[in-house]
């Protein structure tokens, strides 16, 4: 079993920054990826971004030249790097970690007011 904690959300300004973390801790045999997905009011979740072992980012268009993605495999941490946030980007962001079986974090509040 995989236990998800994830800290870094919060309130911000338009324009501002916010670093989220997710941290990964329990028995698993390797961790194949890990990233991050988000869900605003009325929206299906998305992916934001990911990073797989040993394997290119991804990001979606819309956060492309804002956010980074890193990990930090001796501690199988993930970050999410979130610069010149917009409104549009206030959603609840959930880390997901890919091992045998895909798990999600219970999310992270992130809301940026204009």
């Amino acid at each position: 079993q995989v236990h998800l904690v994830e800290s870094g959300g919060g309130l911000v300004l338009a324009g501002g920054s916010l670093r989220l973390s997710c941290t990964a801790t329990g028995s698993f045999f390797r961790i194949n990826a890990m990233g991050w997905y988000r869900q605003a009011p009325g929206k299906q979740r998305e992916l934001v971004a990911v990073i797989p072992s040993g394997g290119d980012t991804n990001y979606a268009d819309s956060v492309k030249g804002r956010f980074t993605i890193s990990r930090d495999n001796a501690k199988n941490t993930v970050y999410l790097q979130m610069n010149s946030l917009k409104s549009e980007d206030t959603a609840v962001y959930y880390c997901v970690c890919v091992s045998s079986v895909q798990y999600w974090g219970r999310g992270t509040q992130v809301t940026v007011s204009s």
